[in-house]
């Protein structure tokens, strides 16, 4: 008989009061849903509070950061004095100039990122020193160092310590320098002293590589950086200097900060959609104990509407309640990820609470809750009492189009959000599309086995034949657990297949290819020098010499209408070396580690029109062929060559890698000096070899590379934390799926095996019949797991870390069984209050 036609709906004032009286203050048949969303909110709390204080930080703290309102930067000049003039206008104005030099004291040395400052250094903030004084720049004669430059050589404040040959006093330990954000990558810690200092002890010499930072600080305030940036580009040129403001102190961190968090909350995003299966497993278990109530209900008069609102005012009770938790939570374990994350991490956060990220992250959870909860309500919704009386042997079906709705409504708001929030929107598409493509395949296979579970030929033994109909009989759970089981063991294999990657490429690649010693700024004059240095005190090692020089591309491809960088509006990520100055040199020969992939190289004589060699990548992506010609920026002249060949380079030898290499007649003619890099063979003594080439070459930078390797691999690791941290999320939710899916067929489950006890298995008989079950489908999607999660690592370990795909298969595989077991374990754990079902009991219940 059809249920009457509904003519008006309950108020939601009185559906929320037999809501109120039919749920539980501990949340009983609710909490799966609770734990759920606890954790995706709170990784997405978690992730976007520590992204959005670092960006906040980093924006609230632009002055402070770049060390002025704008800088302009210089490489091997400083700025004229017309320029000084010019930037005087607009404000109080800071010169300075950033080298690698060598810290040394006796025997002991340290290479130090040298920052030379005036004596209105700093502009804004001040550097504060160990001992608690916050001061501005150092006296005459005076240097302050790092606390790890201090320990290498040894020294403590009021010490003498030579830097590039001169004689200074150590005035102090460096604790906090405002500007180190925009500072950049530097071979050795800092060390900041007068102006004059590069100056005195020769590293400024022509050819010396070194890089003046000039910082304005606006007489007036609120004047526009990018304002003045432009009457400076206007009057002096485009490509007379690079320029910063204080709206971008630190261009690269940003970069990596929205990246790294971009990254991050796409994995708990992706968490928190496995979690939303879970989601629907507890909201259809929950449900399924109420059938009685509900059908007492609609046979009392209640409309599918009054249904609607009483349990989804539940169910929405309960969602707030476990987001807030998981917001809470979230809040909380930031001051622990940001410690995990360490020198990940640009600034130190502290404590901070982000109501955008938690609004966010919040909606994320109540979209998702949406989602999956939807299908289970509108089972309840839309059936009359007498088929949810029937439900325990002619299991309910939901109308597609009762649910389809809301459903469709939320997944189109969670991309909205996602796209809203996304750095590159490219990538977030591509991911959510991965994820609903990995959950369509999913959805398959839970298919593709319940219709050949039923097509098999039964096997004689009892336990198997029943494990084997469990997969395809009426209300059968196979679909959510080949979920749970699927995502689960993926998140299995991309753990394990990322850690073992980035290890063997750490202890395979980088070591073993890596030079011992870099050495930059050799005088030119000197080379001979320098080798018989090296040839004497460390015999028998490898020694490369190139010459080495900044400038800048400014203008490239066919000479008729060559493209001009300053005219490009967006540097696409490849085309790296467009952005700012970049190492150029020459060479007679193809360099070592690069292979000529198209043109010729120039002969060994090549007196004619300047040639230069372009990285193959660089050139694709950029559109540079062979015939096309770059134009370069040296010391304030423009050079252009003719494109000869296209190479492709070897980036793993950690030597020196040139995406421009030119003939020797279009660069020897420009003051420069040579970079080289020193090999010594395996188990030879290079104690002596450092102190040496100090001694000897004052004003030259020898860095070793085993500090540089330490650092790497801290790194490393430091991202292989984040990457597992976020993995592990989505194993635990994974398993709270797999809980739910165990906790939706519970009844059933119950009813099946007090049949069976009645028949005359044992528990134990039951407990191998659960093991059939699991065990068909996780040996099923074992495979499936082995496949997607490699495919996953493989993303990240060659297109998120451009690394070298290296995975270790039997750790691989072995953490694959790890898994197996576990989950196994957690689903045999999650039936056994079933086998404790007392048959009368459960009888009587039915």
């Amino acid at each position: 008989m059809p249920e009457p036609r509904e003519t008006s709906a309950l108020p939601w004032a009185t559906a929320w009061k037999l809501a109120r009286r039919d749920l539980s203050a501990r949340f009983r048949g609710l909490r799966l849903l609770l734990v759920c969303l606890f954790l995706g909110v709170g990784a997405l709390a978690a992730i976007g509070t520590l992204t959005g204080s670092i960006e906040r930080e980093l924006t609230t703290r632009g002055r402070e950061v770049l060390g002025g309102d704008i800088e302009l930067r210089t490489w091997q000049r400083s700025l004229s004095q017309e320029e000084l003039v010019a930037l005087a206008r607009y404000g109080k104005v800071s010169p300075g100039l950033r080298l690698q030099a060598i810290a040394r004291k006796g025997d002991l040395t340290a290479p130090v990122a040298l920052k030379a400052v005036d004596a209105n250094w700093p502009l804004y903030g001040k550097l504060e020193l160990k001992d608690g004084r916050k001061v501005g720049a150092p006296s005459a004669g005076v240097v302050w160092l790092s606390e790890g430059t201090a320990a290498r050589l040894g020294v403590k404040p009021g010490d003498t310590a030579s830097l590039g040959g001169v004689d200074q006093k150590v005035g102090g330990l460096i604790a906090s320098d405002p500007e180190k954000l925009s500072e950049g990558f530097a071979l050795g810690d800092a060390a900041i002293s007068t102006l004059d200092l590069p100056e005195r002890a020769g590293l400024t010499q022509p050819g010396a590589m070194y890089r003046s930072a000039t910082r304005v600080k606006f007489a007036r305030p609120e004047r526009d950086p990018d304002a003045v940036v432009k009457a400076l580009d206007k009057r002096f040129g485009d490509d007379a200097f690079e320029t910063r403001t204080r709206k971008s102190a630190s261009p690269s961190t940003e970069r990596f900060v929205s990246r790294m968090g971009q990254f991050l909350t796409l994995v708990g995003l992706a968490a928190l959609v496995i979690a939303g299966i879970g989601i629907g497993g507890g909201v259809s278990s929950y449900l399924e104990a109420r059938r009685t109530s509900i059908a007492t209900l609609k046979v009392l008069g209640a409309t599918s509407r009054d249904i609607s609102r009483i349990y989804l005012l539940q169910v929405g009770a309960a969602a707030l309640v476990g987001s807030l938790a998981g917001l809470v939570a979230g809040v909380l374990v930031t001051p622990l990820l940001a410690g995990a994350l360490g020198a990940l991490l640009p600034v130190d956060t502290g404590f901070t609470v982000s109501p955008g990220a938690l609004l966010t992250a919040a909606a994320y959870g109540l979209l998702v809750a949406l989602i999956f909860a939807a299908p289970p309500l509108a089972k309840a919704r839309n059936f009359p009492a007498m088929a949810l009386m029937r439900a325990q042997v002619a299991p309910l079906a939901a109308n597609r189009w009762a649910w389809l709705l809301p459903v469709a409504l939320g997944l189109a708001a969670v991309v909205a959000l996602a796209l809203l929030n996304a750095a590159q929107p490219l990538v977030t598409l591509g991911f959510l599309g991965g994820a609903a493509l990995m959950l369509a395949l999913l959805a398959l296979i839970g298919t593709g086995i319940h219709r050949l579970a039923a097509r098999l030929p039964r096997p004689r033994d009892p336990m198997l034949r029943a494990g084997l109909a469990n997969l395809h009989r009426p209300g059968a759970q196979t679909g959510a657990l080949v979920t749970a089981l699927g995502f689960g063991l993926s998140a299995f294999v991309l753990i394990a297949a990322v850690q073992t990657s980035l290890d063997a490429n750490i202890r395979r690649t980088v070591p073993a290819r890596a030079p011992d010693f870099f050495v930059l700024d050799v005088p030119k004059d000197k080379a001979g020098e320098f080798r018989d240095v090296v040839a004497r005190e460390a015999p028998g090692s490898t020694l490369r010499m190139v010459p080495n020089m900044r400038g800048r591309i400014l203008a490239y491809g066919p000479k008729d209408r060559m493209t001009r960088v300053s005219d490009l509006k967006d540097i696409p990520e490849d085309a790296w070396a467009l952005k700012g100055e970049r190492g150029l040199t020459y060479s007679v020969g193809v360099p070592e580690g690069s292979t000529v992939t198209s043109g010729q190289w120039w002969g060994e004589f090549h007196r004619g029109a300047p040639l230069v060699s372009v990285d193959e990548k660089f050139a694709q992506t950029v559109g540079l062929k062979v015939g096309d010609y770059v134009t370069v920026g040296l010391l304030g002249v423009e050079r252009t060559a003719r494109v000869a060949a296209l190479r492709r380079i070897d980036w793993d030898t950690l030597g020196f890698n040139f995406v421009l290499v030119f003939s020797p007649n279009a660069l020897a003619d420009a003051p420069h000096n040579l970079a080289a890099t020193i090999e010594v063979p395996r188990g030879k003594a290079t104690t002596g070899l450092l102190p040496r080439l100090a001694r000897a070459f004052p004003s030259s930078s020898v860095i070793e590379t085993g500090t540089l390797l330490r650092d790497a691999r801290d790194l490393l690791d430091q991202m292989t934390l984040a990457i597992l941290a976020a993995a592990s999320v989505a194993v635990l939710a994974g398993l709270a799926v797999l809980l739910g899916a165990i906790a939706a067929a519970r009844a059933s489950r119950t009813y099946d095996n007090v049949i069976l006890r009645v028949l005359g298995a044992s528990r134990g008989q039951l407990l191998l019949l659960q093991v059939a079950e699991y065990g068909l489908i996780a040996a099923v999607l074992a495979v499936v797991a082995l496949g997607a999660g490699s495919a996953m690592a493989w993303a990240v370990i060659v297109k998120l870390f451009a690394f070298e795909w290296m995975p270790d298969w039997p750790r691989i595989l072995a953490v694959l069984g790890a898994g197996i077991v576990l989950i196994l374990t957690f689903a045999l754990a999650g039936s056994l209050p079933l086998l404790r079902a007392k048959p009368a009991r459960a009888l009587r219940e039915l």
